[in-house]
């Protein structure tokens, strides 16, 4: 949990103080729409690689998933806190 909130520091300061060396910062630079559709290619790679049973590649994808997830999320002004906050919710009415 520390690194994601590490993370999602780092996003926002790319989000902010955009670089031109920053592969994050070129993904804000790209629009919600691009965004929102690297999210939905990622998804897909992940299920690829869970119907396919390959540990590693499937770690690989799901890290670029939440990655990619928390990008989408600082673009709309959220956090993975945010999303975190939820989960919690459901689990206490459970």
């Amino acid at each position: 949990i520390a690194f994601l909130n590490r993370l999602s520091d780092i996003i926002n300061d790319r989000h902010t103080n955009p670089t031109d060396e920053s592969y994050t910062s070129s993904l804000f630079k790209k629009g919600k729409n691009k965004l929102a559709q690297k999210v939905g290619e990622e998804g897909v790679e992940v299920v690829i690689e869970a119907m396919a049973e390959n540990e590693e590649l499937l770690l690989n994808e799901s890290a670029d998933l939440i990655f990619h997830l928390m990008v989408l999320l600082e673009s709309q002004g959220l956090k993975l806190s945010d999303v975190v906050n939820i989960l919690e919710k459901r689990h206490q009415s459970s």
